[in-house]
């Protein structure tokens, strides 16, 4: 059985930095199709960082202010968010299967709330 379980996030004045860890069970963090989603309140799930590939993609919004890595001794996959503003305030979840890669089951964590004030 797969279980994602995210920790991290809180709040954070614009400009500051969160971590979020993902602990990973039933599932290869190396085995690519894994990623962190987020939520705006009132909006649609967007995705923000993945491995599709061995190496690491990123929305728009967010490429050079966060870094999405994995480690094989923890079976984590974290992401580092950097230079947070406003508009990155949302529940973040890591995911990993078919949000990331378009096939196969689906795997969602509950999603920590990061709240970025002005």
């Amino acid at each position: 059985q797969v279980q994602l379980a995210e920790s991290g996030g809180g709040s954070v004045q614009a400009g500051g930095s969160l971590r979020l860890s993902c602990a990973v069970s039933g599932y290869t963090v190396t085995s690519n199709c894994m990623g962190w989603f987020r939520q705006p309140a009132g909006k649609g799930r967007e995705g923000v960082a993945w491995f599709y590939t061995a190496s690491g993609s990123y929305a728009n919004s967010v490429k050079g202010r966060f870094t999405i890595s994995r480690y094989n001794a923890k079976n984590t996959v974290d992401l580092q968010m950097n230079s947070l503003n406003p508009e990155d305030t949302a529940m973040y979840y890591c995911a990993a299967g078919r949000p990331v890669c378009g096939s196969g089951p689906t795997y969602w964590g509950q999603g920590p709330q990061v709240t970025v004030s002005s």
